[in-house]
C-alpha cells in the first residue's frame, strides 16, 4: 500500500496541463517498473478528483493572487 502525506490537504494549486486552479488532497510515491514519481491527488473547480505528477502543478500563494 501507498503511503499518502496529508500534509499540504487544502493547499491552492496551478495544474499547469489544464491550465486550472484547483485543491491539492494528497502527495505519494507511485512506483514504476522502471522508477518511483511523486505524484498528488488534486480536486478542480468541479468537484472532479484526478492523480497528476507533482511536477505538473505549483502552489498558490496568498501573495501570488494580487
Amino acid at each position: 500500500m501507498t503511503e499518502k502525506s496529508y500534509l499540504l490537504f487544502g493547499t491552492k494549486i496551478y495544474n499547469h496541463t489544464t491550465k486550472e486552479i484547483g485543491l491539492l488532497i494528497c502527495t505519494w510515491v507511485n512506483a514504476f517498473s522502471d522508477g518511483k514519481m511523486d505524484f498528488a491527488t488534486c480536486v478542480d473547480k468541479r468537484g472532479k478528483r484526478y492523480n497528476t505528477p507533482l511536477e505538473n502543478i505549483k502552489v498558490i500563494h496568498e501573495a501570488d493572487e494580487t
